[in-house]
């Protein structure tokens, strides 16, 4: 984390910079010191008359986003100027909004160069543009502006493409009514007419884009999700230098066997088909090996069509005679960052919040506790937001907007627990004791996680098969039943 000495706050450099030019007794300016001085000067060459010019370098801290070098370049020799910011903090590149009322279309965002903006419901993705700072409403407002631009020509052109858009730009119309596609001027709709709901993505690989919550992070309607940049991006953002010495992972010559020390290192590629769009994909599927634990198999689809994806994650080792059940006592951040595995017959209860997730639920994933409680987040939301009226259109006192109001409160809940704000405890349920939970105290036990080992009953045998599951003499018992 970046010092907060290093980058205060904007509103505390205000305030020192207010305090530091008051004027003296004789009228002169009070300077600060060197070290106090709330902007960093440095001599630069000047790209326009090739004279010395000076850089200004402010480093600040904007509430709520993240840390940001304001840079300010000036030449006394012949007036050139040009103003920038680059980004100093951490990378938050994903940022979603449900948009259920017309209240949420007021939400401003901040809409860097890099940013991609999608919205599911529509299967509308605006690529990265300039940058700009606007509200929902605004990015609605320019779709639809730019789609019906060339909409009249598309019309004699072709006649597919135009009814296609044209449909597009309907529905985005029944969002910001305006027969022109111009941003509806405040007020001139009801707010309280009904509005079709959606989903807003932004997605930027450097982080430098925001959108708007309401009353605090805790919103239910408002997420923040990251992701580890791929080189590519990286390549694209200017962080990495591109070498043509790079071969990507399914790209690697395998006609040599691995040996003992790497073998758990290579990946076993599995041409298939994609179950969306149909064309050829490959799996992925690579052994690990859990320190304390067991081996596993991770496998991961990933289509460049459509851009489906699909991990599962295995158990790679014999069926445990017993189950076992993982208690963790969660106190603070620090244990979000426990790697968790959690089997596809696992179930998953976090009694705080009353949340119950049984066996089969996501499936088998290999992640860290945030990581799982951000997708249990995710999944939940998008179900409750997805379905039915706005909240804005719905009966007060109907029993469907109760129950919303319930889940809402329940989401702020959650989303207090997977930021740690409050303590709690996670229970992973696991009969077949395929389940795992990082012990940061390794080898020795830890304080704050309880392992129970118990005997499976008939019933969870019977549901995972193992009662007619016959291991010893089934090959002397189908000649028995030949001869006879």
């Amino acid at each position: 984390m970046p010092d907060d000495n290093l980058f205060p706050l904007i509103g505390a450099l205000a305030e020192q910079t207010d305090s530091t030019e008051d004027p003296g007794k004789d009228g002169d300016t009070i300077g600060a010191s060197d070290e106090e001085r709330v902007v960093q000067e440095i001599e630069s060459l000047c790209v326009n008359c090739e004279e010395q010019g000076t850089t200004r370098l402010l480093l600040t801290s904007i509430p709520y986003f993240h840390e940001v070098i304001v840079m300010s370049f000036r030449c006394e020799h012949c007036g050139f100027s040009n103003n920038e910011i680059q980004s100093a903090g951490v990378i938050r590149p994903v940022y979603t909004a449900r948009i259920l009322s017309r209240q949420d279309l007021d939400r401003q965002i901040v809409k860097s160069e890099t940013c991609t903006v999608t919205i599911p419901e529509y299967e509308l993705t605006i690529p990265a543009s300039k940058g700009q700072l606007t509200t929902v409403e605004g990015i609605i407002g320019d779709v639809i502006r730019d789609l019906s631009y060339d909409q009249p020509l598309r019309r004699i052109q072709d006649e597919d493409t135009f009814t296609k858009i044209q449909a597009l730009v309907d529905k985005l119309k029944a969002i910001v009514p305006d027969e022109d596609g111009n941003i509806t001027p405040k007020g001139a709709v009801d707010s309280e007419a009904p509005m079709p709901p959606f989903t807003l993505k932004l997605d930027d690989p450097a982080g430098n884009s925001f959108i708007e919550f309401v009353d605090s992070m805790a919103d239910p309607k408002w997420n923040l999700r990251t992701y580890r940049r791929t080189k590519e991006q990286n390549i694209v953002l200017g962080l990495v230098a591109a070498d043509d010495s790079f071969v990507d992972e399914k790209e690697k010559p395998t006609e040599d066997a691995p040996t003992d020390d790497n073998a758990n290192e290579e990946i076993y590629v599995f041409p298939g088909i994609c179950s969306s769009c149909g064309h050829p994909l490959d799996t992925m599927m690579k052994k690990v090996v859990i320190p304390y634990f067991k081996d596993i198999l991770i496998m991961s689809t990933n289509c460049d069509h459509c851009g489906y994806r699909d991990n599962e994650v295995k158990s790679g080792s014999a069926i445990s005679e017993k189950g076992k059940r993982i208690t963790l006592r969660v106190e603070d951040r620090e244990d979000l960052s426990r790697d968790i595995l959690k089997s596809e017959t696992c179930g998953l209860t976090i009694p705080e919040i009353d949340l119950v997730l049984q066996a089969g639920t996501l499936g088998g994933r290999f992640t860290t506790l945030e990581g799982i409680l951000e997708q249990v987040f995710e999944e939940l939301s998008e179900k409750v937001f997805a379905a039915g009226d706005s909240v804005g259109s719905a009966d007060p006192d109907g029993p469907d907007l109760q129950g919303r109001n319930k889940f809402e409160v329940f989401l702020e809940s959650l989303k207090a627990v997977k930021s740690a704000e409050r303590p709690f405890t996670i229970i992973l349920d696991d009969p077949l004791a395929n389940s795992y939970v990082q012990n940061l105290y390794a080898p020795d036990p830890d304080p704050n996680m309880e392992i129970e080992s118990y005997e499976r009953t008939w019933e969870q045998n019977e549901e995972l098969g193992l009662n007619d599951m016959k291991v010893e003499g089934y090959g002397q018992e189908d000649k028995d039943t030949t001869g006879s």
